[in-house]
C-alpha cells in the first residue's frame, strides 16, 4: 500500500520551484527517486500540463524515476536518446521545426550533431524538479496518474496531446528509415 503522506510530499517536492538544468545537474543526488520536467506553456503550447506550484509559470511535461538521479539526468536525459524516451518524445516533437535526424546503432538515436543541439534546446527551455525515495516505482505510476503529465504515455489521458505524442514518437523512428540488416 501506498503511503498517501508520502506521496503528498513527494508530490510537493516535485510541484516546488524548478532548477535551471545546470544548477540542477550540479545538485542532484545520486539516490533513488523521481524526478518532474517543466517548461514555459509557449515552448510547447499544444500540451497543458498542471502549473508549478513554486513557479506558475511553468507546467509540467514529463515524470519519471531513476535508481540514481544525477546518473539518469546527466548520462542519459541530457546526453542519449537511445536510453531516453524524453528525449526521444522532444526530437520527434521538434523534427518539424528543429531538422532533428535519426540513425541506426544497435536502436535509433539522434546523429551526433543533433543530440548536442537537443541538449541545447533542453537547456535553454526545461527546468527541473526532483525528490529522494529509495522506493520510486510505486509513488511514479500514482503521481503520473494524479498529475497525468502530457509527454508520458502511460496513464497520458486520451485525446490530442496523446495523439500528438505518439505521432512524435512514430515520427522519431520513422526518420532513421528501416532496420539496416545485421
Amino acid at each position: 500500500m501506498l503511503d498517501d503522506a508520502l506521496a503528498r510530499q513527494t508530490e510537493a517536492d516535485l510541484l516546488g520551484t524548478p532548477h535551471t538544468l545546470a544548477g540542477a545537474v550540479a545538485g542532484l543526488p545520486n539516490t533513488a527517486g523521481l524526478y518532474a520536467w517543466w517548461a514555459p506553456p509557449e515552448v510547447m503550447p499544444v500540451f497543458d500540463g498542471p502549473a508549478n506550484s513554486g513557479d506558475r509559470t511553468q507546467r509540467l511535461l514529463y515524470l519519471g524515476k531513476a535508481t540514481r538521479l544525477r546518473s539518469r539526468i546527466a548520462s542519459c536525459h541530457l546526453r542519449d536518446s537511445g536510453r531516453s524516451t524524453l528525449r526521444r518524445t522532444l526530437a520527434g516533437l521538434l523534427m518539424p521545426a528543429e531538422g532533428y535526424r535519426t540513425t541506426w546503432t544497435d536502436r535509433v538515436v539522434l546523429v551526433a550533431e543533433d543530440e548536442q543541439r537537443l541538449t541545447g534546446w533542453m537547456h535553454r527551455h526545461l527546468t527541473l524538479t526532483w525528490s529522494e525515495h529509495p522506493a520510486p516505482g510505486p509513488l511514479e505510476k500514482a503521481l503520473i496518474s494524479r498529475l497525468r503529465p502530457p509527454l508520458n504515455v502511460d496513464g497520458a489521458e486520451h485525446g490530442v496531446a496523446l495523439e500528438h505524442v505518439k505521432g512524435a514518437r512514430a515520427r522519431y523512428y520513422a526518420d532513421a528509415g528501416s532496420r539496416p540488416d545485421k
